[in-house]
């Protein structure tokens, strides 16, 4: 047993729909998002699929890190990725945004047999480092504190910004605020930096779905896996699946169909 899975204590808080009797996925949303900031793509699957989507930790309803957690945040959290997929009856498809694209790019890596097909939406791109980046962590921080003291005024500022709906923008709204503030200043950091090395070594399909602008992407010269296919969607920015949510069911529906059909 690792040191962090030594540490993982109580498990996530874990929001189920869909049909239990189909496929399996399970949704990994990225950092200050939940399990619940999936509204439209909950809404436009109905019954097509059992998801199952976590709050990772420190995030939503799920436990906060202790401090003896934190300088382990990205191996503590993908333990518990990983016992999340250990605890399913089949083996399911990973479907991630963001942080949660890291993090089901690293479990698809460490438990293949388990996947079935993954798909990532401009993952975050680790850089190697141990503690986080002083500006970025301030920034959401920041983010944070302006949903606590006037929700309605950046719920406001979102319809005026973004092209996403209204049940998204709320759900986001919504959890904005329920977000380990400790973990933001100390443990928001991605750790192991192989990224490349990563895509070219995935056993399982993969659906890779970016922005035309990604620069967190993988190089395409970088790696060369047949396994992995990218789809990028113009007009959109990192959350592909808000901006431009049509695009993003098109590309990720038909490649879930092509690998999740008994």
């Amino acid at each position: 047993m690792s040191g962090a899975e030594a540490l993982v204590g109580d498990p996530l808080t874990v929001h189920r729909s869909g049909d239990p009797t189909a496929p399996t996925v399970v949704l990994l949303h990225g950092v200050t998002d939940s399990g619940t900031t999936w509204p439209d793509l909950l809404t436009h699957w109905g019954d097509r699929y059992d998801v199952h989507a976590p709050d990772l930790r420190g995030h939503g309803a799920s436990p906060r890190f202790t401090p003896e957690q934190l300088p382990l945040a990205p191996e503590v959290m993908l333990a518990d990725v990983v016992a999340l997929l250990d605890g399913l009856p089949l083996p399911v498809a990973l479907v991630g945004h963001s942080l949660g694209g890291l993090l089901a790019l690293r479990a698809a890596l460490a438990r293949p047999e388990r996947v079935r097909a993954l798909v990532v939406e401009d993952p975050a791109r680790p850089t190697g480092a141990r503690v986080p980046d002083p500006q970025f962590s301030a920034m959401l921080l920041g983010q944070t504190r302006v949903v606590i003291e006037d929700r309605g005024a950046e719920i406001a500022r979102m319809r005026r910004e973004t092209p996403w709906s209204d049940t998204e923008i709320e759900a986001w709204a919504a959890t904005r605020a329920d977000v380990d503030q400790e973990y933001l200043r100390h443990g928001l950091f991605l750790g192991d930096a192989a990224w490349e090395e990563a895509f070219g070594a995935l056993a399982v399909p993969t659906l890779l779905v970016l922005p035309e602008e990604a620069l967190m992407a993988p190089r395409p010269d970088g790696f060369d896996n047949p396994l992995v296919r990218t789809v990028v969607v113009p007009g959109a920015g990192h959350c592909v699946r808000r901006d431009r949510p049509d695009a993003y069911h098109a590309a990720v529906d038909a490649f879930l169909a092509e690998h999740l059909t008994a």
